[in-house]
């Protein structure tokens, strides 16, 4: 990653590989802002030496975020792809689940800017983001799909993706790169939507699975229906590696409202295993959802934060996965929130979850 601050033959009070590593362990130490990251640097000034000089201590909030708005969070992001590349482990069966999350604070209505929109792939096995870009909302997701599939493995994995994702050139891509995919369709691809509607009325299914889930006072039902003789759907053929299509139906009961809800939605998918088993995919593409968007927004506070100034909002979203990926991975089976807390008193489990022993 380049140095983004003005060059005057390579002096600089704060060498960006200590602004980082401190970034990071007080990140991981329940930090949330640039001002709880310079407390947490002046408190453990020594702990951090053990590591680097820090001959001019740690930097203030200021020059923290002066340095974090400028840094290209593009080269940032590229750093973090290579970074998280080295923990991923191959896993049978794993799923790279593609989604977007809106950073709500970092919207400028002095500036008219809207807030960020991140677009990430996130390995559902691994509990690790792999890679993720940033784009100005939620209709650029298309766009920013394939450039994201460019930076990341995705052999002998299955990508899911919403239906935002449903394109010609993404399934190309994806079955080009040695993957599989699970895809939603809607009426944004509209002749196929409705040939694979007519399909699941008139044709004979494959296969079907049901699997009922109890929990949080609510009672669920998901049916899958699968088809794997396209000859009927004439629109298959312009789609990349299509084997199979899937009707899911779901019906939702809560138990103290008495609400019951019902939806009904299709998959293509360049699989042609059972129903079982897609159904199950399906249901882990929200591992996206529950495991790095929640995360991001109830442990970290992302949603909270109001980080405006150039690319802080970018960056410091960067932060909080590194930050994640390592809570993630260390062994303790405390909660990330307690292992976050325990990091700010505990020397020896702060070196743990960092991995720098």
């Amino acid at each position: 990653m380049s140095e983004p601050r003005r060059t005057i033959k390579g002096n600089f009070k704060y060498p960006l590989q200590e602004i980082l590593f401190l970034c990071v362990s007080a990140v991981v130490s329940n930090a949330g802002d640039w001002h709880e990251i310079v407390t947490f640097g002046k408190e453990k000034i020594e702990w951090l030496r053990k590591f680097f000089p820090y001959r001019n201590g740690v930097p203030s909030h200021d020059t923290l975020e002066r340095v974090f708005a400028k840094i290209v969070p593009d080269e940032f992001g590229e750093c973090f792809v290579e970074w998280a590349s080295t923990m991923f482990r191959p896993v049978e069966n794993e799923t790279i689940n593609i989604d977007g999350k809106r950073i709500r604070g970092s919207y400028d209505n002095r500036k008219g800017a809207n807030a960020l929109h991140m677009v990430s792939a996130y390995a559902t096995a691994n509990q690790l983001t792999l890679g993720q870009l940033a784009v100005p909302d939620k209709s650029n997701e298309i766009t920013a799909i394939p450039k994201l599939l460019d930076m990341i493995t995705v052999e002998n994995t299955t990508v899911t993706i919403d239906a935002m994702g449903c394109q010609k050139d993404i399934t190309e891509k994806i079955i080009r790169k040695n993957g599989d995919y699970v895809i939603a369709v809607k009426n944004n691809q509209k002749e196929l939507f409705q040939q694979i509607d007519r399909a699941f009325k008139k044709q004979v299914i494959a296969d079907v699975h049901k699997q009922i889930d109890t929990g949080h006072g609510r009672l669920e039902s998901r049916t899958c229906k699968l088809i794997n003789d396209l000859r009927f759907i004439d629109a298959a053929h312009q789609w990349c590696g299509i084997k199979s299509v899937a009707r899911l139906e779901s019906e939702r009961y809560n138990k103290l409202t008495g609400k019951q809800e019902q939806q009904v939605r299709y998959y293509i998918s360049s699989h042609d295993k059972t129903a079982e088993w897609l159904n199950g995919t399906i249901r882990n593409h929200w591992a996206i959802e529950n495991k790095l968007h929640w995360s991001l927004d109830v442990v970290f506070g992302e949603d909270s934060s109001r980080r405006r100034k150039g690319y802080t909002a970018q960056n410091f979203h960067i932060l909080n996965k590194v930050s994640l990926i390592l809570l993630q991975k260390h062994k303790s089976k405390e909660t990330k929130p307690k292992k976050r807390y325990k990091a700010i008193f505990n020397d020896a489990f702060r070196e743990e979850i960092l991995d720098v022993f």
